[in-house]
């Protein structure tokens, strides 16, 4: 799978002498015209891909498959193709490592435009988080203007509206 960006986050100044921990990940492109399905979060007030790790030993598609039916119902879900892999090195927030090593293998796929119910984890539940269809080029604006104005920005905004653009100047 090709690599399409390998992104530091600023706090990040070197690798040297640090622990460091390394997550496999997988992202959904999942379009329907010029519609894409992702999740809202209203703590970060942004929009991303559905997704998340992968369980230890866990096929790639197996993950992205199982992530995007608990994250947001997905039906039908067919003609899985890979997209490419965004690679980043950012803080850690507990003691163990220093920074994580996040590597996600995005993928696109398509799905029956209805939604079945979610079956979202805690903290995506606490997050506000809720799948929905939206313009892509909406929601790159939204991302952008959260990048520019909110406090409440997470650390995964800069990865999705960089996949949002990318996928909207390639898939449309």
């Amino acid at each position: 799978m090709q690599l399409l960006k390998t992104h530091y986050h600023p706090e990040v100044e070197t690798l040297d002498d640090k622990s460091i921990l390394k997550r496999l990940a997988t992202r959904s492109i999942a379009l329907q015209g010029n519609q894409i399905l992702l999740l809202y979060t209203e703590r970060y007030e942004d929009y991303s891909l559905p997704g998340g790790g992968l369980d230890l030993g866990e096929d790639k598609i197996a993950g992205m498959i199982r992530e995007l039916i608990e994250e947001t119902g997905a039906q039908d879900i067919k003609n899985i193709k890979p997209f490419g892999i965004y690679e980043e090195y950012r803080p850690w927030y507990k003691p163990e490592h220093d920074i994580l090593h996040m590597i996600s293998y995005c993928y696109t796929c398509e799905i029956s435009k209805e939604l079945g119910a979610s079956n979202m984890e805690s903290y995506e539940i606490k997050n506000g988080m809720r799948a929905i269809w939206v313009d892509i080029d909406e929601a790159i604006r939204h991302n952008k203007k959260t990048m520019a104005t909110s406090e409440k920005k997470g650390m995964s905004i800069e990865r999705e509206t960089f996949l949002l653009k990318l996928i909207a100047e390639s898939l449309f």
